[in-house]
């Protein structure tokens, strides 16, 4: 990966079908191997639904596809694919991410990522709906011990 993302500004835009497709073999291949265990963090706040996730240091992942925008925050130090090109990202960074888009992620160094969209979701399993129609493959809906805060407001 040659450029670096590492300032606010930057965005990552959606992915082309044929990249998606590769990143789909990528994702057969994943599977593979023994999966990481993590926790999800969801809150529902002012209108708001935003879920992190915090993964060690030298983990190839990919995400599902994502299908409106949403704002990344990104802390630490990974490789990505950031539409249809790979891209460094170092530090703590805001960046507007496009609908349509399906990223892979490689850490070099653990990492903190909160995606964050506009929802009128009540319910986790209704927010991850609103941004992805493939829920079966995220591990939120198969692990047990994540965190919810659900503010009210």
């Amino acid at each position: 990966m040659n450029d670096s993302l590492s300032i606010i500004g930057n965005s990552i835009p959606a992915t082309s079908e044929e990249t998606i497709d590769k990143i789909r073999l990528l994702e057969d291949e994943i599977r593979k191997h023994e999966q990481i265990e993590f926790r999800t963090e969801h809150v529902f706040h002012a209108g708001m639904y935003a879920r992190t996730v915090r993964i060690p240091a030298g983990n190839l992942f990919t995400s599902v596809l994502i299908k409106c925008p949403t704002l990344i925050i990104l802390n630490g130090v990974c490789d990505v694919l950031s539409g249809d090109s790979g891209v460094l990202i170092e530090g703590y960074n805001v960046i507007p991410a496009g609908a349509g888009r399906k990223t892979v992620y490689f850490t070099r160094t653990d990492i903190e990522l909160t995606m964050i969209f506009p929802s009128s979701a009540k319910t986790v399993e209704e927010a991850e709906s609103q941004f992805t129609d493939e829920v079966e493959s995220l591990l939120s809906r198969t692990n047990n011990d994540d965190i919810v805060t659900i503010t009210g407001e």
